[in-house]
């Protein structure tokens, strides 16, 4: 008898019929034809076994369905004569649902739905009802909202955890003061974005006698409001992270909490958790001391102005003198951690962000400036990021680690055998690379024109970072010890770390006991609940950027190549948007696919990632949400 290798995992869908399939434990995903999934939809968790198909070494079909992954989803309503059929916003699932007539309730055409997914026939489209109607397609208030549905993201606050938030009193206890740190007295301030309005970190720098620095981050202590186990905690877990959208903020915690208690604002007291360290020239921390404590920020400020008063700004240095000397200090001390990173390898890849602004209903897409003092803070957040993880990691007690760890080697090989392409030499160890010798071959490459193809493609070889409860360090920071403890505002691991730390100080016993099999899952639904988020994030910036482009149609622009497939080419301009060339309105003939260097070419014409072209906008692709662009010869 032949052995079947039968597996258990979960559908990832694509819009052009066929799927993948996810297995816990396996470093690549199966593939599987549209003829083989057998009923099984975006979602669905089966049972499949492996097969041997040319073309696909990693193959599978589908021999059992276990759990149907996808029962509710928003979608396009459109009528039909023998009723009407939904078309899934989400294109990885690629079915349309059939509306029977009596399920259609007041949907109309162009109708945006959430829909109930009854029956899921084997051989043909499932069926379902229409639930509630969101609105007309290409409103935006509607289609925002829609991809909050889609990504599972609630929109408000269950009226529980609402009333419970109500009630949290908002004066602090003198008791409770008397039993932390009081740093009133210090000078602190926040630096943030123009519009943030929860703060939820404050600094303080000071220059010791013996030419040290005493650098202070201090975090607003939520779990001094949050208790384990209650309502808002119970609901943060479950929405895991704070989303962010150009016109909204779906927050982890209540507002009274994030925009009030919480909040660093100044001429305010607030608890915080305080990370003392005592810093050298080199950037070491040789001293440290974690610390509950209250505070007073002395001012709330920008990266924008702080940024213009490192640049010499007369009247904002005037405006700002009482901390003019803390600016300076902080940003000595940044350029310190900043060389001592480069000198350990820490890679700097360079990723585009892009800034969407909404003025009077108008969209403007314009790419993220950054400035030294969005670097300052960066700078002191990974110190304290890495010096509590440390403390924690030595005390041996249950805790959340952020990790990112080493390119899988198949993706490294791909990536060596790519720069062996392009004539670049490199002497990776396969089995022993290090950090350093990706920031050294980014180096090597500043000025050239190959850099941006090597850093995309670069990127693209990494491993996702990750919550986990084991150690293994952050490769791409070149950091032994890593965590998150910076954001418990809008990050739920930094929250429960807070709740461990606390534990500790106040002398808990057996934290293994009520925290050790917590920080397993609550890593697992957190890394789950950052990536849907992304994704959201992502999928709401390109709407905002298709509304923006839907403006520029038969305007060009330059633009660099940042994507090659087998079906087109995608093209990245200067303000982050990205559009797509179509194969097929692609001039010379028939075109040859190469993965291993990232080309499409034919006899007269070749392009690569990273070359340099002019665009058209030819139109906007509502359904895949991105511009479609014509090359300008």
């Amino acid at each position: 008898m032949v052995k079947v290798d039968v597996f258990k995992g979960k559908i990832i869908g694509n819009e052009r019929g066929f799927a993948f399939l996810e297995v816990e434990g396996e470093k690549n995903d199966f593939f599987i034809s549209h003829k083989d999934l057998n009923g099984a939809l975006h979602g669905d968790v089966v049972l499949a076994k492996k097969l041997f198909r040319k073309g696909h070494s990693e193959s599978a079909e589908v021999v059992k369905i276990l759990d149907r992954g996808v029962k509710e989803l928003v979608g396009t309503f459109h009528t039909s004569k023998s009723g009407g059929f939904v078309v899934p916003d989400d294109n990885r699932f690629s079915n349309d649902v059939f509306i029977p007539h009596k399920k259609i309730n007041v949907a109309k055409t162009g109708d945006k739905v959430v829909c109930l997914i009854t029956s899921y026939p084997k051989k043909q489209n499932p069926e379902g009802e229409i639930k509630e109607v969101l609105g007309k397609q290409f409103e935006k208030e509607t289609e925002v909202k829609c991809i909050a549905k889609t990504f599972n993201l609630p929109l408000v606050f269950p009226k529980k955890v609402v009333d419970y938030a109500k009630q949290i009193s908002k004066e602090i206890d003198e008791i409770e003061i008397k039993n932390r740190e009081d740093f009133r007295d210090k000078v602190i301030i926040t630096i943030d974005g123009e519009d943030a309005k929860d703060f939820d970190d404050a600094i303080s720098v000071e220059k010791l006698k013996n030419g040290n620095y005493l650098l202070g981050v201090h975090i607003a202590d939520v779990t001094h409001y949050v208790k384990e186990g209650d309502p808002i905690d119970k609901e943060a877990y479950s929405r895991g992270t704070s989303v962010y959208f150009p016109e909204m903020v779906i927050p982890m915690l209540p507002n009274v909490l994030c925009n009030d208690l919480c909040s660093l604002r100044p001429n305010q007291d607030r608890l915080t958790l305080s990370c003392m360290m005592e810093v050298d020239a080199n950037g070491e921390v040789v001293d440290r001391k974690i610390v509950k404590s209250v505070i007073r920020s002395k001012r709330r400020m920008t990266y924008e102005r702080v940024g213009l008063i490192l640049d010499g700004d007369k009247d904002l240095c005037t405006q700002y003198e009482e901390i003019l000397p803390l600016i300076k200090d902080m940003e000595t001390l940044a350029k310190i951690f900043v060389n001592k990173r480069d000198k350990k390898g820490s890679i700097n890849l360079d990723v585009k962000e892009s800034k969407i602004v909404v003025n009077k209903k108008e969209i403007f897409v314009e790419e993220y400036k950054r400035n030294f003092s969005n670097q300052i803070i960066e700078e002191f957040m990974i110190c304290a990021n890495e010096t509590v993880a440390e403390y924690m990691f030595y005390l041996e007690k249950p805790f959340i680690y952020r990790i990112h760890e080493r390119p899988e080697e198949e993706r490294l090989n791909k990536f060596l055998e790519f720069l062996k392409g392009l004539g670049i030499v490199v002497k990776f160890k396969k089995n022993k690379v290090f950090p350093s010798d990706f920031n050294a071959l980014l180096k090597k490459l500043e000025g050239d024109e190959k850099f941006f193809l090597v850093n995309r493609v670069m990127l693209r070889s990494m491993q996702k970072a990750k919550y986990s409860p084991e150690d293994v360090g952050h490769f791409g920071l070149s950091s032994e010890h890593y965590c998150h403890f910076t954001s418990p505002i809008r990050r739920y691991p930094d929250l429960v770390i807070h709740r461990i730390i606390k534990a500790f100080l106040d002398g808990e016993g057996d934290l293994e006991e009520r925290f050790g099999t917590f920080v397993y899952t609550a890593s697992n639904e957190s890394s789950k609940k950052e990536r849907n988020a992304i994704d959201a994030e992502r999928a709401v910036d390109d709407y905002y950027k298709i509304q923006y482009m839907s403006g520029k149609i038969g305007e060009e622009f330059e633009g660099i190549i940042s994507g090659v497939t087998n079906f087109g080419i995608f093209v990245e301009l200067k303000n982050t948007v990205e559009g797509f060339v179509r194969l097929n309105v692609l001039k010379g003939g028939r075109y040859i696919f190469d993965e291993k260097t990232y080309t499409l070419s034919n006899k007269k014409n070749k392009y690569k990632l990273g070359d340099k072209v002019k665009i058209k906008v030819a139109g906007v692709d509502y359904g895949n949400k991105r511009a479609e662009f014509l090359l300008v010869e």
